[in-house]
């Protein structure tokens, strides 16, 4: 005997046993969740998502003074750049809390320089320069704040610490800026060879920066005002420290130029006080007293000790 089977039309609707496929309300949102982990590609705890964390890195900012706008390149002849960016990435870990001097008495014994810094806080920053840093400093031995910015600029002549540099700092900085819309990337021709570079796509950004800076070395502003103007942590200390790291890193005067000769030379002027005065520890205090937080001195101790390094590079001298 033979079977019919009747054929569903699309749009008609039945109450047999044949419409238990279509998926139940709870189905569908079990997919729906199914689909949507799928984009989750990292442990929200490992991430620091903080609204108080800055939109730009030091590095990032002190990179954005050495770039030229319509170019995209830094200068050839620029050869401190390099060592101050790793400089930048010190200090950034320890006002992120990541990192801060080792808590020993005996310290005090030993230069601002050579003491040993470690790390306090493992949690990833979301910043694939700063996190590489932070898992080698976590997976070595305690070394001062000079050897690690020795270490990771490849200045070295431990062959069994070649690894520890860092590579391609400046083009991964640039790379970063263009995916945060700050720069873009065109191809330049030199000549002999074609080379990616990154002008400025976003000019209200770097000149956020240069306010900043002409700011707070020709006008008389306090500590606390700084401070009180944004909910980032150390905001007069992070300014201070990308003032001090660009003067090191020869871009300072991109900032400059704008101004009239005899304000140019009073930024100056103040530049080499605010060195004097945060690169030993505690701080100097002569431009204003620093609020420092309860249980952050060891941190800011370790943005002192860089600043000491930086205030020796030959190109200050």
């Amino acid at each position: 005997m033979s079977t019919v089977t009747r054929r569903r039309v699309g749009g008609h609707g039945s109450n047999s046993d044949d419409d238990s496929i279509k998926e139940s309300p709870t189905q569908q949102q079990q997919q729906q969740q199914l689909q949507t982990s799928k984009k989750i590609a990292y442990d929200p705890r490992d991430i620091d998502e903080s609204k108080s964390t800055p939109k730009l890195t030091l590095m990032e900012e002190v990179l954005l003074l050495g770039l030229k706008d319509k170019q995209g390149y830094l200068s050839f002849w620029n050869d401190s750049i390099s060592y101050a960016l790793r400089g930048c990435i010190v200090i950034e870990l320890a006002l992120r809390g990541r990192i801060a001097m080792v808590k020993d008495p005996n310290r005090r014994k030993y230069p601002l320089c050579d003491r040993y810094i470690e790390v306090i806080n493992e949690n990833l920053t979301g910043e694939v320069l700063l996190d590489e840093a932070l898992k080698m400093m976590k997976a070595n031995e305690k070394m001062s704040v000079s050897n690690w910015i020795d270490l990771m600029s490849g200045e070295t002549w431990n062959v069994m610490k070649i690894g520890y540099q860092l590579k391609q700092v400046r083009e991964r900085l640039a790379k970063g800026l263009v995916d945060k819309g700050v720069l873009r990337t065109e191809k330049r021709n030199f000549l002999l060879f074609d080379m990616a570079t990154h002008p400025v796509a976003d000019p209200a950004v770097k000149e956020e920066i240069i306010k900043r800076v002409c700011t707070m070395l020709v006008t008389r502003v306090s500590p606390a005002a700084i401070d009180a103007q944004s909910d980032i942590p150390f905001t007069y200390v992070r300014t201070i420290s990308m003032i001090c790291t660009a003067y090191a890193a020869n871009v300072l005067e991109n900032a400059l130029l704008y101004l009239q000769p005899e304000l140019r030379e009073q930024a100056f002027n103040k530049v080499d006080e605010l060195m004097n005065d945060y690169s030993s520890w505690p701080f100097s205090n002569t431009n204003g007293k620093v609020d420092i937080p309860a249980g952050t001195d060891l941190q800011l101790e370790v943005v002192a000790s860089v600043l000491n390094v930086l205030a020796k590079m030959d190109a200050i001298l």
